[in-house]
């Protein structure tokens, strides 16, 4: 059977890394996100990975795509949920939309797709869902109201799906980016900075890859990166 990994949410930094590690460990990895020309880009610089365009707004979407990952690659073992938007308003400046919208990429998405995948992770014997979170999942500030709602909410969903999935050896997982993702448009932004200011999607990727590799006896529920500047 071929080791099938599902990346949702696949742009330049994290998404892009956590094709790249999976597949140099030998991967079939599916690349789910909008931008059909990023896809495109990566699905031919990058061996064993595979283009498959979905809105994670729209469930129905996810359910077909999902049908067709398991008809062209084999059933998926791995599933990271790297889609999430956010919008940065209090909760005066955001409109009902804005905290919507929120919660439909960051919850609805992760319901969708957990539900679409349920059927091929139970074929192995071991599988994993790992879910980039943020630090805002714990701690709303005022100006992340529709973000932080969201991410909270994700984050006792995950709570919930790690505690149903745990005895099927369904590893469900966070991981808490607390820092600035190193990214093209980041250092634009932040030109002052040094580099050890900045998150290396590629350490992001060893970390997702070391969760997926943990003995049940062992398992990780969330996990906490930052470089060592950060304020905490």
């Amino acid at each position: 059977m071929n080791k099938v990994c599902v990346v949702m949410g696949v742009g330049p930094g994290n998404g892009e890394a956590f094709v790249r590690r999976f597949s140099d460990e030998g991967f079939q990895v599916a690349m789910v996100a909008r931008s059909q020309d990023f896809l495109k880009k990566l699905e031919e610089s990058v061996a064993g990975a595979h283009a498959f365009p979905c809105d994670m707004m729209e469930s129905e979407q996810i359910t077909t795509v999902f049908a067709a990952i398991e008809s062209q690659l084999g059933p998926v073992s791995v599933v990271l949920y790297n889609a999430g938007g956010g919008v940065f308003k209090n909760v005066e400046e955001a409109s009902l939309e804005d905290f919507e919208s929120n919660w439909r990429i960051n919850v609805q998405g992760l319901v969708a797709a957990t539900k679409a995948a349920l059927p091929q992770l139970r074929q192995h014997d071991t599988a994993s869902i790992i879910i980039t979170s943020a630090s805002a999942a714990t701690r709303g500030r005022a100006n992340t109201a529709p973000f932080a709602s969201a991410k909270a909410a994700q984050r006792s969903l995950a709570q919930s799906l790690a505690r149903q999935l745990g005895p099927e050896k369904i590893h469900v997982a966070t991981v808490v980016i607390d820092g600035v993702v190193d990214l093209p448009r980041t250092r634009q932004m932040l030109s002052d900075k040094p580099d050890d200011f900045f998150v290396k999607p590629s350490a992001v990727a060893d970390a997702v890859w070391t969760l997926c590799q943990q003995d049940p006896s062992g398992w990780t529920f969330e996990l906490d990166i930052r470089p060592f500047g950060e304020t905490w």
